[in-house]
């Protein structure tokens, strides 16, 4: 087997380890195909079997060793976006219109909310800020 049977056997190897990547979603596989790509390279340029199976291990196992834990940590520590009514609990909104346990109108984000405070007693006024806990329907409870 000569240098170009060699790097074209390697370049299979790399298409066939991307099958399963593609196939089993395991992103390993792809850390071999590009194992399978850096050995055809080596035998590309000349290098023996000892040096292109070398390659392959080394960027194989680099790649695992360096690129997984550090996606891992990625996917783990992506904090998770609040959207809808969910970005807006926690919020500061201002009383518009005076409201208590029965109801009453604050802006919140820009927009006028009907809202009611969540202790039954408790009466906000008009100007002062208050924090949204919860949305119930199109209502704002606030503290």
């Amino acid at each position: 087997m000569n240098d170009i049977d060699a790097w074209v056997w390697w370049l299979v190897g790399a298409a066939a380890l991307g099958i399963p990547l593609v196939v089993t979603a395991m992103p390993e596989f792809g850390m071999f195909a590009v194992g399978a790509v850096a050995a055809a390279v080596a035998a590309g340029l000349g290098f023996g079997a000892v040096i292109q199976v070398l390659t392959f291990v080394v960027v194989s196992v680099a790649l695992i060793a360096v690129v997984r834990p550090l996606a891992n940590r990625h996917l783990r520590g992506r904090p998770e976006l609040a959207t809808g009514i969910d970005a807006l609990k926690g919020r500061q909104a201002v009383v518009t219109e005076r409201v208590d346990g029965s109801g009453g109108r604050v802006k919140l984000a820009g927009e006028v909310w009907s809202a009611r405070a969540l202790d039954n007693g408790r009466t906000y006024e008009v100007g002062q800020e208050v924090d949204v806990v919860d949305i119930e329907g199109a209502t704002a409870i606030v503290i």
